[in-house]
């Protein structure tokens, strides 16, 4: 839905000679479909630079597109580099967000710790962000968006991402004049205890990163795209962990499957669904209070009511990236961002039974897996984010399913992410994080 104006605005920007320029952190398995998709399908736009921790994968990205690069250290080089047309490769972030001649930046990471610090830079600078650091904006993105939002720039999650396209559909169904109750994700998989040995050959197989694999098998990833999708809803969940149905048959037998009481209760719930046709697409189930309009949504095939689904049965991740930048940078159009307090959170749970000075490891990976808690119980419970357990240090043994708190771990020293964290809870009256001595 994304290119209804831009298709046409990026022709017009191509005829003028005035491509927008985006810099983008991160050469990963997204990244480099970000670059081709540019490069060869959105006239009017052009990846002037590229900044990754490894050069190489870097260079990579731009080789497979079938562009030749030029590294830069400074931003002089970088607005040379842009002048004379040629891309750029850089492992020093703060080139992008110093940069005047980039529209927008696009975080490709999903590095919580990386993207806290190159999202604050783009903010402080005046730069707009693209995320799909879904890690990042369910653990901090409500305060930087308001940060965001006081420096007059734009950061917002992605088309293409499920929450994106869910987010889209909800726009939809809501400018049609019906009430969004729920918005939902269709998922192939399910299985909390997955780990990057049992997804090796997956990986492989789609020359992805196994602990990213693990992140999508094991629930972490969706807890957190569902999280971002009812921060920037007003939803909420039906309990911890959602539902997760596993259902076999097509996504609009789902109308009869939740109690619409209990979605009006909550007001409105994110969820997933294993197994449903058309996968892997998202859902957005509504009513509607007019017996005139339910007349024609019945005429119209929608069914009866009193819920009504609608279902987009594709998320296109990288193709759909570009668009989001156009939205932003032609029509200041944000894809998806939290409108205010943090309302779902993403815990950080045991996968195995952990042992005292254990570390927490990877996202996707060996020690923990997470899902969505209510923003409330939280921060009353002292629940430890996913976004903030990697590379904590047990304090004392953790039985294997049990959610961790602030106070089971020790917290590495000097993190951007746990001074957001203490920012943002004072912030929207959370309560302060604060591990046990």
């Amino acid at each position: 839905m994304g290119n209804v104006v831009t298709d046409r605005l990026l022709k017009e920007r191509e005829a003028e000679g005035r491509p927008i320029k985006v810099g983008m952190y991160g050469a990963g398995f997204m990244a480099k479909g970000i670059v081709n998709q540019i490069a060869h399908s959105v006239p009017g736009m052009v990846l002037a630079v590229i900044c990754n921790r490894n050069l190489d994968k870097a260079k990579a990205a731009y080789e497979q597109a079938g562009q030749e690069w030029v590294e830069v250290s400074s931003v002089k080089e970088l607005a040379q580099a842009i002048k004379d047309g040629k891309p750029a490769i850089t492992s020093d972030p703060a080139i992008l967000y110093e940069s005047d001649d980039l529209d927008c930046l696009i975080d490709a990471t999903g590095a919580v710790e990386y993207g806290a610090d190159i999202t604050l830079g783009a903010i402080a600078h005046g730069r707009d962000m693209v995320t799909m650091n879904a890690e990042l904006d369910a653990t901090v993105g409500c305060l930087l968006k308001k940060k965001a939002d006081e420096a007059g720039v734009i950061f917002t999650a992605t088309d293409g991402d499920q929450p994106g396209v869910e987010m889209n559909l909800y726009r939809f169904v809501k400018s049609i004049g019906l009430t969004p109750l729920m918005c939902g994700n269709i998922k192939g998989l399910q299985d909390p205890y997955r780990n990057p040995t049992t997804q090796e050959g997956f990986a492989k197989q789609w020359g992805q990163d196994p602990y990213m694999v693990t992140s999508f098998a094991d629930g972490t990833k969706i807890s957190f795209e569902q999280a971002i999708v009812a921060n920037g809803t007003g939803m909420s969940i039906l309990k911890r962990g959602m539902t997760g149905y596993d259902h076999r048959g097509h996504v609009d037998e789902l109308t009869s499957m939740y109690d619409i009481e209990a979605l009006k209760a909550v007001g409105g719930a994110v969820d997933y669904v294993v197994g449903t046709k058309p996968g892997p697409g998202v859902y957005v189930l509504a009513t509607h209070d007019d017996p005139k309009q339910k007349h024609y949504l019945n005429l119209y095939k929608l069914g009866e009511g009193p819920l009504y689904s609608f279902y987009t049965p594709y998320h296109l991740c990288h193709f759909e990236v570009p668009l989001s930048v156009a939205r932003v940078v032609l029509l200041r159009d944000p894809v998806l961002q939290p409108l205010g307090a943090p309302l779902v959170e993403v815990v950080a749970t045991a996968k195995r039974d952990l042992e005292a000075g254990e570390t927490i490891d990877d996202l996707g990976g060996y020690t923990t897996y997470g899902q969505c808690e209510r923003a409330d119980v939280t921060a009353q419970e002292n629940l430890l984010p996913m976004g903030v357990a990697v590379n904590c240090v047990l304090k004392h043994a953790v039985p294997k399913d049990k959610v961790l708190t602030y106070d089971d771990v020790i917290l590495p020293e000097g993190r951007t992410i746990d001074r957001l964290r203490e920012e943002q809870a004072k912030l929207f009256g959370l309560g302060q994080p604060v591990p046990a001595e």
